[in-house]
């Protein structure tokens, strides 16, 4: 595929960063958004003072809130926009995607209310012959927007689109992996979000390092159950889109979740903390849709249930606590590290 324009389509701070790392790399690059002031900032000062203040924007980066002309003459079409906006991006960016343009996606989530799979709304929206790719894996949206390395990997059905993707956004500071497991690299980057709120709230009940790593490791145990489920492959959790971003997330405080968790385990109602973040917190909708993949498939994820739970607020975190803490013993593996599904 030829390298040409590429349209970045969300303009927060993530579709920002990816933009700004784009063009650095030289390829031309649009940035569409809905607010104007942002947009404006961004196309006329070189900065996101919304979402990324402070941080110097390449002097090539343009941006507009006009989606047809972000999308004209693009080679290739990156979505970064909240999980909940998806499926409307895909619908309002569909007539405007230019002959042989492939779509790409960094959003992280199921699509709320069905739970389907992100590269499952894509197919279907966009209909047959629709090159398509999920980036994920461990990276804030502060630290790339900086040039601070960082690595990621890029997941498809079409390897030469994989390809494209990953050269794009492959650079000096910034190493960009592949691979063809877009379902296990989408459930790795949406649940990963739901386990980061248990461990935040546990460092804000000051539960101490061990009770972290305990949660992230027995964490990663849900994932990887999960995966084998719905047919993921092991390897890939093991990898950037699993245990890599979910260690990021769920030690790292520009991490959303993570900052939702720590408001939470010290006492603070879920829409205040919500409001005090001031983005959107994944986690609140992906809980319900990863309950629901698991009930699906008749498995029990205590930690996920239990972050469901406080986040509907049936019970508090110390409750939640109570309920893990209470489970119980068993072997770590019983059925072996990979083999579907023993329960926790």
């Amino acid at each position: 595929m030829q390298a040409g324009p590429v349209a970045v389509l969300g303009a927060g701070s993530w579709g920002t960063a990816l933009a700004a790392l784009i063009a650095r790399h030289g390829h031309p690059t649009i940035l569409w958004g809905r607010d104007a002031t942002v947009v404006d900032a961004i196309d006329a000062r070189h900065e996101n003072p919304h979402y990324l203040p402070g941080i110097a924007l390449p002097d090539t980066l343009r941006a507009t809130t006009d989606m047809a002309t972000a999308m004209s003459g693009a080679s290739l079409v990156l979505v970064v926009v909240p999980s909940h906006a998806f499926t409307e991006t895909l619908h309002a960016l569909a007539p405007l995607r230019p002959q042989g343009a492939g779509v790409a996606w960094a959003t992280k989530g199921f699509e709320p209310g069905s739970g389907r799979f992100l590269h499952e709304v894509a197919a279907e929206t966009l209909g047959p012959g629709v090159p398509l790719a999920v980036v994920t894996g461990p990276s804030f949206a502060k630290e790339v927007a900086q040039g601070l390395p960082t690595a990621l990997t890029v997941h498809g059905d079409d390897a030469g689109f994989v390809q494209q993707v990953a050269s794009v956004l492959h650079g000096p500071n910034f190493r960009a992996y592949t691979g063809d497991d877009m379902r296990g690299a989408e459930l790795g980057g949406a649940m990963k979000n739901v386990l980061a709120v248990a461990t935040g709230a546990a460092d804000g009940m000051g539960l101490g390092l061990n009770a972290r790593t305990g949660l992230i490791t027995r964490g990663l145990n849900e994932m990887l159950r999960l995966n084998a489920a719905i047919g993921g492959r092991p390897e890939t959790l093991m990898g950037l889109a699993g245990l890599g971003d979910l260690v990021l997330t769920c030690t790292g405080d520009l991490s959303r979740n993570r900052r939702l968790g720590l408001a939470l385990g010290r006492g603070q109602s879920l829409q205040d903390a919500v409001r005090e973040i001031g983005q959107v917190v994944e986690s609140v909708q992906t809980a319900d849709e990863v309950m629901r993949l698991a009930d699906r498939h008749g498995l029990e994820l205590p930690i996920a249930q239990n972050v469901r739970d406080v986040l509907h607020g049936d019970i508090t975190p110390a409750e939640a606590l109570q309920r893990l803490l209470a489970r119980d013993r068993k072997p770590e593996y019983a059925d072996g590290l990979f083999r579907p599904p023993a329960q926790d």
